[in-house]
């Protein structure tokens, strides 16, 4: 567990689970974001409690030390932003949710043009890690998928679901790739038809 040492509202401390042969990937799980409920919507009742995760490729970086350097510690950045974030501003985060990296957007880091997150069920863990019933609350799992701008457009213009035939076309689950493929071909400008 990387322990939080110093908290506001809530305490979040992050739970790694390091790689096995049968899961080749670290997976890193928020804890406390559940500890107050969210301010949902009307109708969202259900939605009131959440954690989050992120899925990191088996030769990431993670250590104390390690995480010094941006490019390795963004992720556990983000999974500590967006766990307080619905406690700090009185909103709520669920299913289909994107959340860009500033606006407007910026690549997350040098290494990649991805620059939001979308949440969404874990396509690498069953349907038994989506939630957690408990006895006076239910906890949904969602795991942070990075989006290029492309791909975010076409979520806001379409909806979530018109994210997934690219994603099961080429493969794209939890697992971080900081070089995987545009799934949302960029519409090319005037003058590249004639180069």
């Amino acid at each position: 567990v990387f322990h939080e040492l110093v908290s506001d509202k809530i305490h979040i401390d992050i739970h790694w689970v390091k790689p096995t042969q049968e899961k080749p990937f670290h997976t890193l799980v928020t804890s406390g974001m559940s500890d107050l409920p969210m301010k949902t919507p009307d109708g969202f009742e259900g939605s009131k409690y959440a954690e989050l995760s992120i899925c990191l490729p088996e030769d990431w970086k993670i250590s104390d030390s390690d995480f010094e350097d941006e490019n390795n510690y963004w992720p556990i950045r983000w999974l500590k932003i967006l766990a307080r974030f619905p406690h700090g501003y009185d909103t709520w985060l669920s299913y289909g949710h994107t959340i860009p990296n500033g606006d407007p957007a910026t690549p997350f880091t040098k290494d990649t043009l991805m620059d939001s997150f979308v949440l969404l069920p874990s396509i690498v863990f069953s349907q038994e890690f989506h939630t957690l019933k408990l006895e006076h609350k239910t906890i949904n799992f969602y795991s942070l998928i990075p989006l290029y701008s492309e791909e975010v457009n076409l979520k806001l213009k379409m909806g979530v679901e018109s994210l997934f035939d690219g994603f099961d076309a080429h493969g794209i689950n939890d697992v971080l790739d900081i070089k995987r493929i545009n799934t949302v071909k960029p519409k090319k400008g005037f003058f590249s038809r004639f180069f």
